[in-house]
């Protein structure tokens, strides 16, 4: 993983990119205006982290492992509360 943290560009990011070596994940978008002598025009600043594609697969991997232990959980739970009534 790389934070390439603030980065300002004069085109709107995409939320994610995708290449053929890593995902780039763009968050915090925020439209600027920005003033050059007379001119004035509209330019993006965001926070960037850009990851090999196996991070990312390993990252996405453990976020649904966490998924599938809290949906258990809140199965669980409800069957409880569900045999406490009977």
């Amino acid at each position: 993983m790389v934070n390439h943290g603030k980065i300002r560009s004069t085109v709107r990011p995409e939320a994610k990119v995708i290449d053929e070596y890593s995902v780039w994940i763009n968050t915090d978008i925020r439209e600027i205006e920005v003033s050059i002598e007379d001119d004035i025009h509209i330019e993006y600043e965001f926070n960037q982290v850009q990851y090999s594609k196996n991070e990312y697969i390993k990252m996405i991997d453990d976020r649904n492992n966490e998924l599938e232990i809290s949906l258990t959980d809140v199965q669980m739970a409800l069957c409880e509360v569900y045999e406490m009534t009977l």
